[in-house]
């Protein structure tokens, strides 16, 4: 019996990841699907892909950035509408804009006499603006988690990485499991 216990387990390891994100692509494929109201399961997601590419296209025309430009402007300046969409502008931005912020890896001491270090991503080199010139902003993203901490930090407390940030976040993301 514990056999058989050994063979359900490494199944179960083996199978869940695959029907997750299975699961997960079948999820935002249904509904592209139904925004588009296609009955061919997957049409709507292929209609995704060119009408942003499209769209994209458009936005960096010269005409079309001024329109950009002004929808920017226009949802900066509703209070609620503001405060959503600058905190999704800026964390798309981060991980795939032009302004990447997430492309300095770093170790940070936890304090100076201590051993235990944390991995994370400078995103302010000085904080000058706020009175503490000495230090920076490094972001620590959490693990099996879409959220992170940010820590202000001693210069001299903070060792950068010469790894890719891609390679960084996956190990940071997975916990440690998935390696370099």
């Amino acid at each position: 019996m514990n056999i058989l216990t050994k063979y359900f387990f490494n199944g179960l390891l083996f199978l869940t990841p695959i029907i997750v994100t299975l699961y997960i692509l079948y999820l935002i494929v249904s509904t592209v699907d139904q925004i588009f109201g296609v009955d061919i399961p997957g049409l709507g997601f292929l209609i995704t892909i060119p009408l942003v590419t499209a769209i994209g296209f458009l936005v960096s025309t010269f005409l079309a950035r001024g329109a950009a430009r002004f929808i920017d402007r226009l949802f900066c300046r509703m209070p609620i509408v503001r405060m959503i969409y600058s905190a999704i502008k800026d964390l798309v931005n981060a991980f795939v804009g032009e302004k990447k912020r997430f492309d300095r890896p770093v170790l940070v001491n936890i304090s100076p006499e201590s051993t235990v270090r944390i991995i994370g991503f400078v995103t302010r080199e000085s904080l000058e603006n706020i009175g503490m010139a000495d230090s920076m902003a490094v972001y620590i993203p959490q693990s099996y988690n879409f959220a992170g901490n940010l820590i202000v930090v001693p210069k001299e407390q903070v060792i950068p990485l010469e790894v890719e940030s891609g390679k960084v976040m996956t190990f940071i993301v997975s916990g440690g499991v998935s390696g370099f």
